[in-house]
Protein backbone atom coordinates (compact mmCIF):
# COMPACT_ATOMS: atom_id res chain seq x y z
CA UNK A 1 0.00 0.00 0.00
CA UNK A 2 2.73 2.55 0.92
CA UNK A 3 4.46 1.57 -2.67
CA UNK A 4 0.70 2.99 -3.93
CA UNK A 5 1.06 6.49 -2.05
CA UNK A 6 3.94 6.90 -3.74
CA UNK A 7 4.29 5.95 -7.13
CA UNK A 8 2.27 9.11 -8.49
CA UNK A 9 4.39 12.24 -6.88
CA UNK A 10 6.70 13.82 -8.32
CA UNK A 11 8.99 16.12 -6.10
CA UNK A 12 11.77 19.11 -7.22
CA UNK A 13 15.46 17.65 -7.56
CA UNK A 14 18.18 19.02 -6.93
CA UNK A 15 19.12 19.79 -10.77
CA UNK A 16 15.73 21.66 -11.18
CA UNK A 17 16.65 23.88 -7.92
CA UNK A 18 20.04 24.59 -8.94
CA UNK A 19 18.77 25.69 -12.22
CA UNK A 20 16.40 28.07 -10.82
CA UNK A 21 19.07 29.20 -8.55
CA UNK A 22 21.26 29.70 -11.55
CA UNK A 23 18.00 31.68 -13.41
CA UNK A 24 17.81 34.09 -10.14
CA UNK A 25 21.39 34.93 -9.89
CA UNK A 26 22.03 36.16 -13.75
CA UNK A 27 18.60 38.04 -13.72
CA UNK A 28 19.49 39.49 -11.13
CA UNK A 29 23.68 40.05 -11.90
CA UNK A 30 21.95 41.74 -15.03
CA UNK A 31 20.20 43.99 -13.14
CA UNK A 32 22.44 44.98 -11.16
CA UNK A 33 25.10 45.66 -13.58
CA UNK A 34 22.23 48.15 -15.46
CA UNK A 35 21.98 49.81 -12.14
CA UNK A 36 25.41 50.10 -11.91
CA UNK A 37 26.11 51.79 -15.53
CA UNK A 38 23.05 54.07 -15.34
CA UNK A 39 25.13 55.46 -12.11
CA UNK A 40 27.99 55.53 -13.73
CA UNK A 41 26.96 57.21 -16.49
CA UNK A 42 25.17 59.84 -14.71
CA UNK A 43 27.90 60.32 -12.22
CA UNK A 44 30.11 61.02 -15.38
CA UNK A 45 27.39 63.53 -16.96
CA UNK A 46 27.69 65.78 -13.59
CA UNK A 47 30.84 65.79 -13.57
CA UNK A 48 31.12 67.31 -16.77
CA UNK A 49 28.28 69.74 -15.96
CA UNK A 50 30.51 70.97 -13.26
CA UNK A 51 33.73 70.98 -15.30
CA UNK A 52 31.76 73.07 -17.67
CA UNK A 53 30.37 75.44 -15.18
CA UNK A 54 34.18 75.68 -13.47
CA UNK A 55 35.49 76.22 -16.98
CA UNK A 56 32.98 79.25 -17.70
CA UNK A 57 33.29 80.62 -14.43
CA UNK A 58 37.11 80.77 -15.29
CA UNK A 59 36.89 82.23 -18.61
CA UNK A 60 34.96 85.15 -17.24
CA UNK A 61 35.81 88.49 -16.57
CA UNK A 62 34.73 90.96 -13.51
CA UNK A 63 34.20 94.65 -12.79
CA UNK A 64 36.57 96.08 -10.07
CA UNK A 65 35.79 99.38 -9.11
CA UNK A 66 33.53 102.44 -10.63
CA UNK A 67 32.56 102.92 -13.64
CA UNK A 68 34.05 106.60 -15.29
CA UNK A 69 31.96 108.27 -17.55
CA UNK A 70 34.12 111.06 -19.48
CA UNK A 71 32.75 114.13 -21.64
CA UNK A 72 35.93 114.99 -23.57
CA UNK A 73 34.52 117.96 -25.84
CA UNK A 74 32.46 119.36 -23.19
CA UNK A 75 29.53 119.70 -25.12
CA UNK A 76 27.22 118.21 -22.37
CA UNK A 77 27.01 114.46 -23.25
CA UNK A 78 29.03 112.12 -22.76
CA UNK A 79 31.95 110.80 -25.09
CA UNK A 80 33.33 107.88 -23.55
CA UNK A 81 33.46 105.17 -20.37
CA UNK A 82 36.31 103.97 -18.53
CA UNK A 83 36.05 100.76 -16.11
CA UNK A 84 38.86 97.82 -14.88
CA UNK A 85 38.31 94.41 -15.49
CA UNK A 86 40.24 91.35 -13.64
CA UNK A 87 39.52 87.55 -14.07
CA UNK A 88 36.85 86.62 -12.34
CA UNK A 89 38.56 83.71 -10.72
CA UNK A 90 42.27 82.38 -11.11
CA UNK A 91 41.37 80.78 -14.49
CA UNK A 92 42.42 80.64 -18.18
CA UNK A 93 43.81 84.01 -20.11
CA UNK A 94 41.24 85.68 -22.10
CA UNK A 95 42.66 87.53 -25.31
CA UNK A 96 41.87 91.42 -25.06
CA UNK A 97 43.63 92.17 -28.18
CA UNK A 98 41.79 96.00 -28.97
CA UNK A 99 40.11 96.30 -31.95
CA UNK A 100 40.41 98.47 -34.89
CA UNK A 101 38.53 101.31 -36.36
CA UNK A 102 40.00 102.17 -39.33
CA UNK A 103 37.31 104.50 -40.61
CA UNK A 104 36.90 105.99 -37.05
CA UNK A 105 32.71 105.83 -36.86
CA UNK A 106 33.17 104.11 -33.63
CA UNK A 107 32.11 100.48 -34.54
CA UNK A 108 35.01 97.96 -35.10
CA UNK A 109 35.98 97.32 -38.46
CA UNK A 110 35.08 93.68 -40.03
CA UNK A 111 38.08 92.51 -40.01
CA UNK A 112 39.17 93.77 -36.84
CA UNK A 113 41.34 90.98 -34.59
CA UNK A 114 39.31 91.63 -31.64
CA UNK A 115 37.71 88.04 -29.82
CA UNK A 116 36.13 90.33 -27.16
CA UNK A 117 32.75 92.17 -27.99
CA UNK A 118 31.94 95.41 -26.19
CA UNK A 119 27.85 96.22 -27.15
CA UNK A 120 26.18 99.42 -25.99
CA UNK A 121 22.60 99.66 -25.21
CA UNK A 122 19.71 101.99 -24.36
CA UNK A 123 16.11 102.55 -24.86
CA UNK A 124 16.58 103.82 -28.43
CA UNK A 125 19.71 101.71 -29.62
CA UNK A 126 21.47 98.62 -29.57
CA UNK A 127 25.39 98.81 -31.61
CA UNK A 128 27.47 95.77 -31.25
CA UNK A 129 31.07 95.66 -31.28
CA UNK A 130 31.97 99.26 -30.44
CA UNK A 131 35.45 100.86 -30.87
CA UNK A 132 37.67 100.05 -27.18
CA UNK A 133 40.89 100.03 -25.57
CA UNK A 134 42.39 99.08 -22.73
CA UNK A 135 45.42 99.82 -20.80
CA UNK A 136 47.24 97.31 -18.49
CA UNK A 137 47.49 98.90 -14.90
CA UNK A 138 49.99 97.24 -12.28
CA UNK A 139 51.62 93.97 -13.32
CA UNK A 140 51.78 93.61 -16.81
CA UNK A 141 53.72 90.96 -18.83
CA UNK A 142 53.56 93.04 -22.04
CA UNK A 143 50.93 91.12 -24.14
CA UNK A 144 47.26 91.29 -24.48
CA UNK A 145 46.28 88.05 -22.48
CA UNK A 146 44.24 89.27 -19.15
CA UNK A 147 45.57 86.79 -17.01
CA UNK A 148 45.48 86.09 -13.36
CA UNK A 149 46.73 89.04 -11.17
CA UNK A 150 46.42 91.40 -13.99
CA UNK A 151 43.97 94.14 -14.36
CA UNK A 152 42.72 96.22 -17.96
CA UNK A 153 41.59 99.55 -18.12
CA UNK A 154 39.27 99.19 -20.95
CA UNK A 155 38.14 102.99 -22.65
CA UNK A 156 34.81 102.64 -24.70
CA UNK A 157 34.44 105.00 -27.54
CA UNK A 158 30.67 106.14 -27.44
CA UNK A 159 31.30 108.00 -31.13
CA UNK A 160 28.75 105.59 -32.66
CA UNK A 161 25.93 106.34 -30.67
CA UNK A 162 22.86 107.47 -32.49
CA UNK A 163 22.34 110.29 -30.32
CA UNK A 164 23.87 111.63 -27.56
CA UNK A 165 24.12 110.51 -23.97
CA UNK A 166 22.94 113.19 -22.04
CA UNK A 167 21.11 113.58 -18.55
CA UNK A 168 19.24 110.62 -16.98
CA UNK A 169 20.07 108.15 -19.31
CA UNK A 170 20.40 104.72 -18.35
CA UNK A 171 22.37 102.48 -20.67
CA UNK A 172 23.89 98.93 -20.65
CA UNK A 173 27.39 97.52 -21.61
CA UNK A 174 28.16 94.47 -22.15
CA UNK A 175 31.95 92.82 -21.93
CA UNK A 176 31.25 89.75 -24.31
CA UNK A 177 34.38 87.24 -24.14
CA UNK A 178 34.64 84.52 -26.60
CA UNK A 179 34.21 82.07 -23.87
CA UNK A 180 32.29 82.50 -20.60
CA UNK A 181 29.65 84.32 -19.28
CA UNK A 182 29.44 88.30 -20.23
CA UNK A 183 30.13 91.27 -17.83
CA UNK A 184 26.93 93.01 -17.93
CA UNK A 185 27.14 97.02 -16.64
CA UNK A 186 24.29 98.93 -16.44
CA UNK A 187 24.50 102.66 -15.38
CA UNK A 188 22.24 105.74 -15.19
CA UNK A 189 23.75 109.25 -15.73
CA UNK A 190 22.86 112.03 -13.38
CA UNK A 191 21.48 115.31 -13.51
CA UNK A 192 24.64 117.37 -14.80
CA UNK A 193 27.04 116.06 -17.17
CA UNK A 194 30.62 116.93 -16.24
CA UNK A 195 33.66 116.81 -17.82
CA UNK A 196 34.27 113.70 -15.62
CA UNK A 197 31.67 111.50 -13.19
CA UNK A 198 32.18 108.27 -11.48
CA UNK A 199 28.42 106.52 -12.07
CA UNK A 200 29.13 103.90 -9.37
Amino acid sequence: MLKKIHRNERGITGLETAIILIAFVVVASVFAYTVLSAGIFSSQKAKEAIYSGLEEVRASVSLKGSVVAEDTDADDDIDQLVFVVALALEGEAIDFTAPTDADTDGIADDDSPNVVVISYSDQTQRIDDINWSFAPLGKDDGDSLLEPGEQYEITVDLSAMDGDIVTYTTFMIEVKPPNGSVLMIEKTTGGVIDDVMILG
